[in-house]
């Protein structure tokens, strides 16, 4: 089987909900309403298999002029361990340097997988004038992303990381 990894579009967002639904009550990822997955269709990637089935999805997220997040990353169950969420991130990443991004972030339980590609527990400290324009933010990744007390019941367990993009190799040019 072959699977191909293109740019979502509005028909795939039912899709893209049936894949994160059961991982969502798992607990693994954070569930959205559908109307948030169209509003967002434009930040994701999808696998799409040779019957034309959304096998796997991941959201690319601008934060800040040097910043995204990688949200929503999830492949089908059947296609656990074939290397898929690895092409899926490669890909995020690869949209994030064309972006003239320099970092991603993600919070996530998984972190061995985004350890093997490059991301690190974050440490850093976030410049002050950077963080004041983003407490100004509505969105809950930018308030994950600074560790804001609001959002730790949602998030306990997760882990903050962060890749530099020039340390991936996949994607350094």
């Amino acid at each position: 089987m072959t699977v191909t990894i293109r740019p979502a579009l509005p028909r795939d967002v039912r899709a893209i909900n049936a894949l994160v639904e059961p991982l969502s009550h798992e607990g693994i990822l954070l569930g959205k309403d559908l109307v948030s997955y169209y509003e967002m269709v434009q930040e994701f990637q999808v696998a799409v298999d040779d019957a034309g089935d959304v096998v796997g999805c991941g959201a690319l997220h601008v934060m800040w002029e040097d910043l995204a997040e990688v949200r929503t990353l999830a492949v089908r169950g059947d296609q656990r361990g074939t290397g898929l969420g690895h092409r899926l991130l490669v890909a995020l990443l690869a949209r994030a340097l064309q972006l003239g991004l320099s970092r991603v972030f993600c919070l996530t339980f998984e972190v061995e997988f985004f350890a093997r590609h490059g991301f690190r527990e974050m440490t850093d400290e976030v410049d002050p004038e950077i963080y004041a324009q983003l407490l100004r933010s509505a969105d809950e990744g930018v308030a994950e992303f600074l560790d804001l007390a609001r959002v730790k019941p949602n998030t306990l367990g997760n882990t903050r990381m962060i890749l530099t993009l020039e340390d991936f190799p996949d994607t350094a040019s």
